[in-house]
This record gives structure tokens, C-alpha cells and sequence, in this order.
């Protein structure tokens, strides 16, 4: 299980605190701010892209991230190949899916999942790692568990296609705990490991 520290908003002397407790996955939301920060936190850390992903900030987000979550598109994964070949670097991505067809949220239909992950496939420099989802924000952490085990079940569903897939990254503070009891792989947390964020945030 890999504990991703989501830290938009959080400062740098946080991020470092985390670091030093063992913590060695960090999850940005902005690509300005993730290079702010990364500039000042000379210690070694995986950094993950895990907010929308603009195509104008394909090129930057790339040479700044180790993984990118929100894949959501072909266009946006060409972009992110092409750079990816250029600078001579493999990148890990994972499609995200909008598994409560939300209209406001970013992340591909259930049905469009499958076409993506094989155009995907075929890019020499991306290296789809597995699927990421936001479910609907849950009043009771048990309100995420059908979202998480349908996901789960489109992981295992490329699985079954022959996709080489590690990593199914669901669960953040809220229903952390229901997304490992349905397969997670890796859990995004913020206020749980920070504890809220001040009012001025």
C-alpha cells in the first residue's frame, strides 16, 4: 500500500516534515505550485500529478512530475509522449475515470476507458500504470464503496485484456479505509496526515 501525500496548499516546511517521517509520495494539484515547491525541498520524493491537466501545461508537468494521475485524453497523453521522448524519460501515467459521471469533474467515462487505455498503450514513452478516481465527496465513507469496487472492477477488467496494471489509486481522508477493504493500491491523503487546512488556505 502507498500512502500519497496530497499536499496542495500544505507549505514546504510541512512537505519536508512528511518526508522525514517516511512518507516518499507527493501529490500536487497545480503545476505552479508543485514547481515552487519542489525547488525548495531538496529532499529525494516521488512527485505526482493529481489535479486536471491542461494540454498548455503538458510540457512543464512532464519534466516536473514523476506520475501523472489525470490522464484523461489521447490528446493529452500524445502531448505528454511526445515530451516524455524528447527529454528522453519513461513516464508513468494513470487514466483517470470519472466513476460517478460527475459533469463538473475531469476523468473519462467508464465506456471510453477502454479505447484510451489502448491508444495509450501504443505510445513508446508513456507507461499506463493503472487508474485513478475521485468518487462523489461521501457524507458517510461507506457512500464511496460502490464507486471503488466499480473501479476496481475496470481495473481487473484490463488486467484481463493483457495490460500490465500495478497501481489503482483511490481513497483520500475521508473514506481511505473503505477504498484499501476494496483494492486500492494507493490512497491520497491530505487532512489526514496534516490535519485541516487553516481558514486562510
Amino acid at each position: 500500500m502507498t500512502v500519497l501525500a496530497a499536499t496542495k496548499d500544505r507549505s514546504p516546511q510541512e512537505i519536508r516534515a512528511a518526508l522525514a517521517a517516511g512518507i516518499q509520495h507527493i501529490g500536487e494539484n497545480y503545476v505552479q505550485e508543485a514547481e515552487r515547491k519542489k525547488a525548495e525541498i531538496p529532499e529525494p520524493a516521488t512527485w505526482h500529478m493529481i489535479g486536471h491537466l491542461q494540454k498548455n501545461k503538458a510540457r512543464k508537468a512532464t519534466l516536473l512530475f514523476d506520475w501523472i494521475q489525470t490522464v484523461d485524453s489521447l490528446e493529452l497523453a500524445q502531448k505528454l509522449d511526445q515530451v516524455a521522448k524528447d527529454a528522453g524519460k519513461i513516464l508513468p501515467v494513470l487514466i483517470e475515470v470519472n466513476i460517478g459521471r460527475e459533469p463538473q469533474k475531469a476523468g473519462v467515462f467508464p465506456e471510453d476507458l477502454f479505447p484510451l487505455a489502448q491508444a495509450i498503450r501504443k505510445l513508446s514513452n508513456l507507461r499506463l500504470r493503472g487508474l485513478m478516481a475521485i468518487p462523489p465527496a461521501p457524507k458517510d465513507p461507506e457512500d464511496s464503496r460502490p464507486y471503488f469496487r466499480a473501479l476496481r472492477k475496470l481495473f481487473e477488467e484490463l488486467k484481463r485484456e493483457g495490460f500490465e496494471l500495478d497501481t489503482l489509486s483511490m481513497g483520500m481522508s475521508a473514506d481511505w479505509e473503505v477504498a484499501v477493504e476494496e483494492g486500492a493500491t494507493m490512497i491520497r491523503l491530505g487532512t489526514a496526515l496534516f490535519g485541516a487546512r487553516s481558514p486562510a488556505s
